[in-house]
């Protein structure tokens, strides 16, 4: 029978690596709605339009301060489970979940910046 262990480390690794993915498809999107905006405002596009476009834009960046807030605390879950478990220190899903740890940590908030999203 397969260690219970290694299957909540499979799933909280998941868990990281999707909200990290999450967090920059935002980031990118809103990027993207930014520079439509530009040039919907360079090309004289009405005011309707444009004040939509950056409805659009606003929800965008909503989602990111949530996606930081769920990262960090499915990182922090990850990393306790790493340091509580160090006995499966030499399986495969042990390593993935370091890697992706460290992949993660680039998407977390700065110190300070957490408790302002």
């Amino acid at each position: 029978m397969a260690d219970p262990r290694i299957k909540t480390l499979k799933i909280k690794t998941g868990v990281v690596r999707r909200l990290t993915k999450e967090k920059t498809t935002y980031e990118k999107e809103a990027d993207q709605q930014k520079n439509r905006i530009g040039k919907l405002k360079n090309q004289g596009t009405d005011e309707h339009t444009i004040k939509k476009e950056e409805e659009v834009l606003q929800e965008c960046l909503m989602m990111v301060p949530d996606c930081q807030r769920r990262l960090f605390k499915a990182f922090e879950e990850l990393k306790g489970i790493l340091e509580s478990e160090q006995d499966l220190k030499d399986t495969e899903e042990y390593l993935a979940a370091q890697k992706v740890l460290e992949e993660a940590k680039a998407q977390l908030p700065a110190p300070g910046e957490l408790h302002m999203c």
